[in-house]
């Protein structure tokens, strides 16, 4: 019963989510904790996992979670879940967008959901900074300020397109740093 609990809740996510595997961490940071499958600071520890490894977002984000909470089994329904509704979508559209691209009703509805998702984004952002900073805040002052300089200084290198695998490798190098300085 949790495979199909896992299986519908993901295809749920991937079904109303527009705009790629940021887009959806309001739905996740809904869903899976009222689940009680992860709790949140479980969710923003693997977030920053999945960022890290190989392969999209969503698709890590759901394996994981599956995983954790029904093993294999978990795994390959969640994941089949997060990634059929993105599948079943472009088949359809491939079929008709060519016909229907010039539409004014297609190019009002892309030029409505392009806004839609960086605001869906920008509010898992902030969602995320809060928890982020607050856990640091638990442990001390220092870990806020080490905290906002690892972030300010991957924003400036992000900004200045350098090499995403630099950015992470420097990130967990001042992590690891910080944690062993005990800051």
């Amino acid at each position: 019963m949790i495979c199909l609990d896992l299986f519908l809740t993901f295809f749920k996510i991937g079904l109303f989510t527009f705009g790629g595997g940021y887009a959806m961490l309001p739905l996740i940071q809904e869903e899976v904790p009222a689940h009680g499958w992860m709790a949140m600071d479980e969710i923003i520890n693997f977030i920053a996992v999945s960022e890290s490894t190989p392969g999209p977002f969503a698709v890590n984000i759901a394996t994981y979670v599956g995983r954790m909470s029904a093993g294999i089994p978990g795994a390959v329904c969640a994941t089949l879940g997060v990634v059929m509704p993105s599948f079943l979508v472009i088949l359809i559209v491939a079929k008709v967008y060519a016909a229907f691209r010039k539409s004014r009703l297609v190019e009002g509805a892309m030029s409505g959901l392009r806004p839609a998702v960086i605001g869906l984004i920008a509010a898992a952002l902030l969602s995320i900074g809060k928890e982020v900073f607050a856990a640091a805040a638990e442990l001390s002052p220092g870990a806020v300020c080490v905290s906002a300089a690892i972030f300010a200084v991957m924003a400036i290198l992000a900004f200045r397109k350098k090499h995403p695998v630099l950015i992470i490798a420097l990130s967990a190098a001042a992590g690891i740093m910080a944690g062993y300085l005990k800051f």
